[in-house]
């Protein structure tokens, strides 16, 4: 089945490991066969690798971009998903945990990291609830 990817004027990806960057316009890109496809908005960089749930998000985008690069980097996700694990007590996220882990397990690397990203969307939620309280007791 092939994939579709819709991409803005300038929009950058990576493709297979090769970061392609779109032209000034609109554009669509068919894939007729299996690749690994990274929008922009889905790329961490080493320097933004600062929260817990961050540090299970990277292992399992470098095992996505680079399958031959997965025993280096499972050891780093196993170690940092059981930190994660370990901090937290919501039902749906911890099952979240458990389907990133089966994922790579399964070499599914793509939906392991989307599991990994709930993570990170979760952590920076809590953040957001917690900068809240603290601007009202500052202001309080």
């Amino acid at each position: 089945m092939p994939l579709k990817l819709s991409l803005k004027p300038g929009e950058k990806f990576v493709l297979n490991g090769a970061v392609v960057q779109n032209g000034d316009r609109r554009g669509v890109l068919i894939l007729q066969n299996k690749a690994s496809v990274l929008r922009e908005k889905d790329i961490m960089q080493v320097e933004e690798v600062n929260s817990p749930a961050r540090r299970v998000y990277f292992p399992v985008m470098m095992m996505y971009l680079d399958e031959t690069s997965a025993p280096k980097v499972y050891d780093e996700f196993v170690l940092r998903l059981t930190e994660f694990m370990g901090a937290i007590r919501n039902p749906e996220i911890q099952a979240e945990c458990v389907a990133a882990s089966r994922h790579v397990m399964a070499k599914e690397y793509y939906k392991a990291l989307m599991s990994a990203r709930k993570l990170v969307d979760y952590e920076e939620r809590l953040a957001d609830v917690a900068s809240g309280v603290q601007d009202r007791i500052d202001a309080g």
